[in-house]
């Protein structure tokens, strides 16, 4: 798993490096190019559509981890706004946090309940 997390940090670099070369050949229009690409109804459009979804689901997944605390809805607006450039170091950072142990990176709140407090087919 360790080869896995260093690879997020690389794909976090590599998306640093590219969004600052972005930014300083274009500037900080993203929003309106992006969501100009949604209306114009093409293949850029739907590409921004999914990925406007998949930050749905990044940003509810955190929301959800986290029990849907006050913190768990401040993370979940960062996911949302942040996309990779969230998620891959927050992922990274769960894992150091949880010794590498996936069920409690993935399940978080919820999850450290559960192996606390196991119920059916878990009790064995």
């Amino acid at each position: 798993m360790k080869a896995f997390y260093l690879l997020l940090m690389v794909l976090w670099g590599a998306l640093a490096f590219y969004t600052g070369h972005v930014i300083s050949n274009h500037g900080m229009g993203l929003l309106e190019i992006f969501l100009g690409d949604i209306a114009s109804w093409t293949w850029p459009g739907q590409f921004n559509l999914d990925f406007l979804m998949m930050l749905f689901l990044s940003a509810s997944w955190t929301a959800w981890r986290n029990g849907f605390s006050p913190a768990g809805i401040g993370l979940a607006l960062l996911a949302f706004l942040g996309g990779a450039g969230f998620l891959l170091p927050y992922l990274t950072w769960l894992a150091w946090k949880h010794d590498g142990d996936t069920r409690l990176v993935l399940t978080g709140v919820l999850g450290a309940a559960q192996a606390a407090f196991p119920t059916g087919a878990d009790s064995r």
